[in-house]
């Protein structure tokens, strides 16, 4: 990711591999084809495969609401290509309810489950290989009616605009904020003299590498680098930071 301007633009994705949920209609089915197209190796996720038929995908059975399906899908993509650069969060449904007082919870509960935690659990599983890389992308396929502007947080379908202004959300903690999260920490630290770089600190280029591949494995506990990272995935981000 383009942490200090606007993201690169390929004429062709060779070499790189993608992930479309949703991908046998409409704008998934669109996204998908484009990015065949493109010369991206795309995996195309439907809850049944049999529903994709373009010869330049492949197909993937991947229901975003069950854990395992999504972890296998993952699985299979590091399997066979060791790589994901692109992960397109497309699938959804769109139950046509009325207002918030005559909403049925189990719409609302079905809305969430596809339209907010699928792309949550399906970037969780895909964010370590996705970070094993330089330059992955997560999109979040959102919606005009989960917009707090223009007056569009009103009126009928509150399950589906809910579950779009939450999208909202994750693509912005993805993102880190319009400045990137750790711009912030660097800035609050040099407030107050802390070092923020490598040579601050008086340690090698190496050593913050190292940790970065390594701190994962210190401790039998959840960190955000999840299985870790790459030596060339962290050189890449220690530089994008000015670490190092």
């Amino acid at each position: 990711m383009d942490t200090e301007g606007s993201p690169d633009v390929y004429d062709s994705l060779d070499g790189q591999v993608a992930l479309v949920t949703g991908a046998t209609r409409g704008i998934g089915a669109a996204i998908a084809a484009e990015l065949a197209a493109l010369d991206a190796t795309v995996y195309a996720g439907a809850r049944d495969t049999d529903d994709v038929t373009a010869d330049d995908q492949r197909s993937v059975r991947l229901d975003v609401t069950e854990a395992d399906a999504v972890a296998a899908a993952i699985d299979r993509i590091e399997a066979e290509t060791g790589r994901l650069d692109v992960l397109v969060n497309n699938a959804g449904v769109f139950e046509r309810t009325g207002s918030l007082a005559a909403l049925s919870m189990d719409a609302f509960d079905r809305t969430m489950a596809v339209n907010l935690r699928g792309p949550v659990l399906v970037t969780k599983h895909a964010l370590a290989l996705l970070l094993d890389g330089e330059g992955a992308r997560v999109v979040n396929v959102s919606s005009d009616l989960g917009q707090f502007t223009g007056g569009q947080m009103s009126g009928s379908y509150p399950a589906y605009r809910l579950s779009k202004v939450g999208l909202g959300g994750l693509t912005a903690y993805l993102h880190g904020g319009d400045r990137g999260i750790w711009r912030d920490i660097r800035d609050a630290l040099a407030a107050i003299d802390a070092p923020t770089t490598a040579e601050e600190l008086g340690i090698d280029d190496d050593v913050v590498i190292e940790a970065l591949t390594t701190c994962h494995e210190i401790r039998d506990r959840y960190t955000i680098l999840g299985n870790g990272m790459k030596e060339a995935a962290a050189r890449d981000v220690a530089r994008k930071t000015g670490v190092i």
